[in-house]
């Protein structure tokens, strides 16, 4: 059976380059108290994956890219599968402690990935006895995933297809009882004619697709106008964030409660879990931009992801089914109450206006392009010298199970998540939700924040306010305050934060 990428699979492909590796990367670390015997090796890894590989496919399929990318490449099973050489493991150097770790989960990110092969490996780290909150004896998988064989929700699943409901090795889904359809190469003569057939017919469907969201493009284009007119300032400002990338990749993390994201959402009546998310990302940028006294007069802007999947069983499909909105920070307001206001009435006006135009627009109608064309023009408008300065950053919230979750008998602890970046995107921050507790993860790059511990620290201290604000505030929902353009001061340094995330509780900072 041929199966072809997606258009939206094919552009994590056609951007990518030697400064920007669209992978992303899951990190897990387990506790091996609770396997048989108190201990998992590293053999012990290899045989549980061996008996999973079947649960999806991407484990097993390569791509089949044609020639000057006449077309979107194709799935082919992987004739020379081998696991071993697709896990592999190493102990964390000396000091071994936090800091050591969040430069080992960095490097291992930064590496290309082999495309000859299928497109996922797995790091396994030992030695992590030094590290605050980890159990002693745990271990950490670093899990990377090409973006153009899953997006986020099916990397949840991916996960959850080779993770286990408690020690004795039950499934958490159900295991699939074949390997599903097998894809073997296409002929030459077939996907030749089938390019020939797709670009002929590309510019007919490319034009019906267009014709169709012309009235909404026009009432995006007047509401734009209109906004332009009135002195409202939409603009993306120029950040240091905003510049090119290198290949060198930088992380770091930390865990909060998920409990006091209930209490800070009664600060903002309507608000969702979202919404406390990327207020706190907006203080905490504020805080770090202050720090460098770079703090823009207007908002810093994220772009967001949107899930298109409508059922639990499209959540299991490999691949990308996403759009994306783009949501106004609030950085430039100093009031915490009133940036999550702000926060929450921008989210919702962009959902009830459906104003992440661009991204769907861009999913509708690049379906409908040419595979060569869609490369040329990726790889122009995501280069170094041209990329457009459309965002500061990504922020990605994805809840995951509130259940305790194994593999090989050994408990899943924390877990964190690394996104791409991209030249003029220089920073990505990921939430993910994990048996009553969220992680923030950052990745950066080195030259844009070589102290990224510190950022991690303006957020955490982002959070403690709110929840600080949360203990004191009254049963009922404040009523939101008018709206500040003009940012006020604020002290220019968060207070000290721990060196290392905590997990079940979030200790002020000293």
């Amino acid at each position: 059976m041929m199966q072809q990428l997606s258009a939206q699979d094919a552009q994590f492909l056609y951007i990518q380059n030697e400064s920007n590796r669209t992978h992303v990367m899951g990190v897990y670390i387990y506790d091996p108290s609770t396997a048989p015997g108190g201990k998992v090796r590293f053999k012990d890894i290899l045989a549980h994956m061996q008996k999973r590989i079947h649960v999806s496919p991407v484990f097993r399929r390569k791509l089949y890219r044609l020639p000057l990318d006449i077309d979107h490449p194709y799935w082919v099973d992987d004739e020379d599968f081998d696991i071993e050489t697709h896990i592999f493991h190493a102990r964390l150097p000396e000091p071994g402690d936090w800091r050591q770790f969040c430069i080992m989960v960095a490097r291992h990110f930064s590496r290309p990935m082999d495309m000859h092969r299928p497109l996922w490996d797995m790091f396994v780290v030992e030695g992590l006895d030094r590290l605050p909150g980890v159990p002693k004896g745990s271990y950490a998988l670093l899990h990377r995933t090409h973006h153009c064989a899953i997006d986020g929700t099916s990397a949840l699943q991916m996960f959850l297809s080779v993770s286990d409901a408690d020690p004795f090795g039950t499934p958490v889904v159900p295991l699939p009882e074949d390997e599903g359809a097998s894809n073997p190469a296409p002929s030459i003569a077939k996907v030749i004619s089938r390019a020939i057939e797709t670009n002929m017919n590309s510019p007919v469907k490319f034009m019906q697709a267009l014709a169709k969201l012309t009235p909404t493009m026009v009432q995006a284009a007047q509401k734009n106008l209109t906004e332009r007119q009135s002195g409202s300032d939409s603009a993306v400002p120029q950040t240091r964030f905003n510049v090119p990338v290198s290949p060198h990749k930088m992380f770091e993390g930390f865990s909060v409660p998920l409990e006091d994201f209930k209490g800070i959402r009664k600060l903002a009546e309507g608000s969702t879990i979202n919404d406390v998310v990327l207020a706190i990302v907006g203080g905490g940028l504020r805080r770090y931009l202050e720090a460098h006294n770079e703090l823009p007069d207007t908002s810093l802007v994220a772009v967001a992801p949107v899930n298109l999947r409508k059922s639990a069983s499209e959540a299991k499909t490999p691949g990308n089914k996403i759009s994306a909105m783009t949501v106004k920070l609030s950085s430039d307001i100093a009031d915490p109450v009133e940036r999550l206001n702000a926060v929450c009435h921008t989210t919702r006006e962009t959902k009830q206006a459906k104003t992440g135009l661009s991204a769907r627009v861009m999913t509708d109608l690049t379906q409908h392009i040419p595979g060569a064309t869609m490369a040329a023009v990726a790889r122009i408008v995501t280069s170094e010298r041209f990329a457009p300065r459309q965002t500061n950053l990504f922020v990605s919230n994805v809840p995951g199970p509130q259940h305790d979750v194994y593999m090989n008998g050994a408990r899943l602890v924390d877990q964190y998540g690394l996104g791409p970046l991209a030249h003029n995107m220089g920073l990505f921050v990921a939430a993910l939700s994990y048996k009553g507790n969220i992680t923030f993860s950052i990745t950066s790059e080195r030259k844009i924040m070589p102290d990224i511990e510190f950022f991690r620290q303006c957020l955490q201290a982002a959070f403690e306010e709110y929840r600080e604000l949360a203990k004191a505030a009254p049963t009922s929902p404040p009523v939101a305050k008018a709206r500040t353009r003009k940012p006020a001061p604020t002290s220019a340094k968060p207070k000290s934060a721990p060196s290392r995330p905590r997990r079940a509780t979030a200790s002020k900072a000293k």
